[in-house]
């Protein structure tokens, strides 16, 4: 785990579930596979790994979830083949499970605005919670990237906040006017922002914009926890922090933003994880047709669209 937070610059959340999946998987091989004597890791083969997998679908684990098993397992192993302690990558070989092709859910436009407007109470964290909504919708920051955001890396003046993303990666991302008034406003309220001299002080503990009660940075649970009370009062039932990212990214596309421009603003190492915008577009843009067009000739919820590329 050292490995993991100190060279790959992994999320404490990346961690616990390395962690949470490597113990599953000696847990499984203690009681399940008497091919292995011991639990040493040398003595793990490919056939375990896929005899795991097998258990794994058995107990009717999810496809995603066992990809990320396997995706950990595949990981470890590489370490300990660096470090000479196995000769070889037994989850290597390994192929990983078939994914269903699911796009993600997005608001529509009316949805997202209706969800900014729905905090409302000052006295119950409103000004907070307001400011943490629009900022998700506003940079499409991941939710470890939202809690992550301290007072020195919002410029105001020029619009712009720093954003530090998967394996620390940094990058500068522009804020809505309408996402720093409500920034602004919740800030005004904080006592604490007012007391502190960031320039007599520099090496003061940075201070989190998004903070909890009792004044510590905002877990990525507690944001969740925020988002899904709100948006259960939308009429399309709940949605995740992570649905507000792939909104910002949709509607971007809507209005005529182009895909690199987009890659850069979510951190998207790959164009090719951006383009699933375009399936989404696009869809949109059907349904549209679909309803309006007197002669389009299609059910409603008929889906059509198979791969456009941009």
């Amino acid at each position: 785990m050292t490995f993991l937070e100190l060279e790959r610059h992994a999320s404490h959340e990346t961690v616990r579930n390395y962690a949470s999946d490597l113990r599953q998987f000696q847990s499984y091989a203690r009681r399940e596979d008497p091919r292995m004597p011991t639990l040493d890791p040398a003595t793990v083969t490919t056939e375990s790994i896929r005899a795991y997998l097998h258990w794994l679908d058995r107990k009717r684990e999810k496809s995603t979830s066992m990809a990320r098993k396997l995706a950990t397992l595949r990981s470890f192993f590489r370490y300990l083949q660096r470090e000479g302690m196995v000769a070889l990558n037994p989850a290597e070989a390994i192929r990983t499970p078939k994914q269903p092709k699911q796009l993600p859910r997005v608001l529509t436009k009316d949805d997202a605005a209706t969800l900014m407007e729905f905090p409302t109470d000052p006295a119950g964290g409103s000004l907070r919670d307001r400011a943490l909504l629009e900022t998700l919708y506003s940079t499409g920051a991941r939710v470890s990237e939202l809690v992550g955001i301290n007072l020195e890396d919002l410029r105001s003046s020029d619009g712009l906040v720093y954003l530090r993303g998967k394996g620390r990666k940094e990058r500068i991302v522009p804020i809505g006017a309408v996402a720093l008034r409500a920034v602004q406003a919740y800030l005004n309220q904080q006592p604490l922002t007012k007391s502190r001299d960031l320039t007599a002080k520099p090496k003061q503990a940075p201070l989190p914009i998004f903070r909890n009660s009792r004044g510590g940075r905002l877990t990525t649970r507690s944001v969740a926890r925020i988002v899904a009370r709100y948006s259960n009062r939308l009429a399309g039932g709940f949605v995740s922090p992570h649905t507000l990212r792939h909104s910002f990214a949709t509607h971007l596309l809507d209005e005529g933003a182009d895909l690199r421009s987009i890659q850069e603003m979510l951190g998207h190492a790959s164009l090719s994880t951006t383009q699933k915008y375009t399936h989404l577009a696009m869809d949109q843009l059907l349904a549209v047709y679909d309803k309006t067009h007197p002669r389009a000739g299609r059910p409603t919820n008929a889906r059509v669209v198979k791969d456009i590329k941009p």
